[in-house]
């Protein structure tokens, strides 16, 4: 799909990826470009270099989420392209609290679910459109830093590949964004822990490759291309994969 033309909403922009992505999109052409974020520091900003919509949406919140969609088709008459984009960072293992979990599964689970229930029947309905989900490397291969971020993470990725499973053949287009670390808040400083180790990009960068992907309409966006020979050698030797994955958790520790 070529963004030109298309309207778009997209969640997490008021900074990072969300914000080079909605950027990127304007300077591709996009009809209408509408940011959303918890954070409304920053969000207007984005919106009016984009010439777009700023709406404040807690995207842990169903009707946060509709009312973000309900908004867009106010001001630009419909969605082509929902980019749920939002994450949160927070370490631990089992022992982290309940409270981050459950916010875990609500930003990088729910929120995908609640978003494709309020655009992608009328997608359809239209003849198509596009659902972009932000997982992370992450959500394929793990991350010894979190548990609670890696589970969710590969939430994620499932609602994604159901997404195409059941709607691919009905004119949806999905892809999955699946970077290792990237330069934004998340990761403001200092080497990107395990993620890191291929290099930390640029969020412009990622918008690229987003874009790109988006053209050639794949399932995974992989702007850290490592990360597929990664996976096929985790699917290839699971037990060696998850040695390795050990020593790295060890030295995390040391």
């Amino acid at each position: 799909m070529d963004v030109r033309g298309r309207v778009a909403v997209i969640t997490g922009a008021a900074s990072g990826i969300g914000r080079a992505t909605a950027l990127k999109f304007a300077a591709q052409g996009a009809a209408g470009v509408v940011v959303a974020d918890l954070i409304e520091e920053g969000l207007a900003p984005v919106a009016q270099a984009v010439s777009g919509l700023a709406v404040r949406c807690d995207v842990t919140r169903e009707e946060d989420i509709r009312n973000l969609v309900a908004r867009a088709e106010e001001k630009y008459g419909r969605v082509d392209v929902y980019f749920s984009n939002a994450g949160i960072l927070g370490p631990g293992g089992p022992e982290a609290s309940d409270e981050l979990w459950d916010a875990m599964w609500k930003v990088h689970g729910m929120a995908h679910v609640w978003a494709a229930r309020a655009v992608v029947e009328p997608m359809l309905a239209r003849g198509g459109g596009y659902f972009l989900i932000t997982a992370s490397a992450a959500g394929l291969l793990n991350i010894v830093e979190s548990a609670p971020y890696g589970v969710t993470k590969h939430a994620a990725v499932a609602v994604a590949e159901w997404l195409s499973i059941a709607y691919g053949r009905r004119g949806l287009k999905v892809s999955c964004l699946c970077p290792q670390a990237v330069r934004t808040g998340m990761v403001p400083a200092g080497d990107g822990g395990s993620a890191g180790g291929d290099g930390i990009l640029s969020a412009e960068a990622v918008a690229d490759e987003i874009v790109a992907t988006m053209a050639r309409e794949e399932f995974l966006i992989l702007p850290h291309p490592e990360v597929l020979e990664y996976l096929r050698n985790k699917t290839a030797n699971y037990d060696r994969w998850l040695g390795g994955m050990q020593k790295l958790y060890q030295r995390t520790q040391e």
